[in-house]
């Protein structure tokens, strides 16, 4: 995959800028295409959703990178792209509770779209120590790529994936900035493999998964260990980079202000994010930042509230802590602002019109779990919608001392 760099989407200068460089990134960019591919294609120019017509192209192959999100002086490396991180984050002030945690979630169904359709992957990560990186933090993400089979976790941060319908796979990368150049790259990336088989763990749709994330004895770096309960397969992952060590958590406690340093936001160790601002995985261009207001070349979906009802949604369950408590407070922070980017692109007067809305985490009372997108039929409590998210940087980082948007504490 050539390498190319680009800052985050929103430090660009201007939208001319930002169009050269998306032109250019897909230019650039090795995109192998065959019938997903096609289908995904005639679906844009049309301004369609792609659908599960293109559920017999198994062998349609992507190489992409969707890096962290950076502050203004950081800028990706190895054809990684800007994109938005909403995220909401369990709260508490146990000891221990950012070093040992799991969460419980419901993978999403498609429907009348994909669920890719509005962003290549979702993840569950949190901030690392590695003493090679700005502020001697990094940040994993362990990204679940819905519709796809990993076929490769690259060194860059990367991944290879085939298209399989309802089918979800596993890579694990660990983000750091250089401490002279501040440019992002990984420090680890590694496949979630099943114990049983030793390929990837192939999980699916509607499957409930736990990932724990906790530290043993050894101290060789925080480990994962993703089960799936609905088929019994698990595998594990352990961050102990080649070049860098150990990676192991940098905070303690899940509290809000234990922030990643260099990152855009002020809010708790641990997090789960749906990447947005993103084509989906099998569209052309694929897995590329794309901008609110945008309805054609390429659809952004990202931001168009009926799309994301078009499929079941992600169920987040809960967060259970090493001492056996329950996460019973929950925040959420956009590192663009929420509303205030729809507003940049669309204009405050076109809020909620096709393709500039801003997607927002919901409470299901009929799930019993949080979801991410827009109100879900058995939606008890939306929080506000995207008034949920703060709208300016109120926060200062850690060790920065730089502005960061703040989390707003929704329970």
């Amino acid at each position: 995959m050539p390498a190319y760099t680009s800052r985050s989407r929103f430090q660009q200068g201007s939208f001319q800028q930002l169009k050269v460089l998306e032109g250019w990134g897909m230019n650039r960019r090795r995109i192998t295409i065959s019938i997903a591919g096609a289908v995904a294609l005639i679906a844009s120019l049309f301004g369609l959703p792609a659908t599960g017509l293109a559920a017999g192209a198994s062998d349609n192959a992507q190489s992409l990178c969707i890096a962290h999100h950076p502050q203004d002086f950081v800028w990706y490396t190895h054809s990684c792209t800007g994109h938005d991180e909403p995220e909401i984050d369990p709260l508490s002030n146990r000891a221990g509770s950012a070093q040992d945690l799991t969460w419980t979630i419901v993978l999403p169904t498609d429907g009348t779209i994909n669920v890719d359709a509005v962003g290549p992957t979702f993840w569950i990560g949190g901030t690392v120590t590695d003493p090679h990186s700005l502020f001697g933090q990094a940040f994993l993400e362990l990204q679940f790529y819905p519709n796809s089979i990993t076929t490769g976790c690259t060194s860059g941060g990367g991944y290879n994936v085939r298209f399989s319908l309802n089918t979800y796979t596993v890579c694990s990368p660990v983000w750091e900035v250089s401490q002279h150049g501040n440019s992002e790259s990984a420090a680890f990336n590694a496949m979630l493999t099943d114990s049983a088989t030793g390929g990837p763990l192939t999980m699916h749709a509607g499957d409930t998964i736990t990932d724990h994330q906790y530290v043993t004895a050894a101290r060789d770096g925080m480990h994962i260990t993703v089960t799936d309960l609905t088929t019994g397969h698990t595998g594990t992952i352990v961050l102990n980079s080649k070049v860098d060590g150990p990676l192991m958590p940098a905070f303690d406690t899940q509290k809000l202000g234990n922030a990643l340093s260099w990152g855009l936001v002020n809010d708790a160790p641990n997090s789960l994010v749906w990447e947005i601002g993103h084509t989906g995985s099998y569209t052309t261009p694929a897995g590329q930042f794309c901008l609110p207001g945008s309805a054609t070349k390429p659809p952004c979906y990202s931001y168009d509230a009926p799309s994301w009802l078009k499929f079941s949604p992600l169920q987040i369950k809960g967060v259970t802590f090493g001492d056996g408590s329950s996460a019973k407070h929950w925040s959420v922070i956009s590192d663009f602002g929420g509303k205030a980017e729809i507003n940049n692109y669309c204009g405050a007067a076109n809020y909620g019109t096709p393709f500039c809305s801003y997607p927002w985490y919901a409470f299901n009372g009929a799930d019993n779990a949080f979801t991410y997108g827009a109100d879900y039929p058995g939606t008890t409590n939306d929080f506000g919608q995207a008034d949920q998210f703060q709208q300016t940087r109120g926060c200062t980082s850690p060790m920065g001392g730089f502005a960061q948007y703040c989390s707003t504490v929704i329970t």
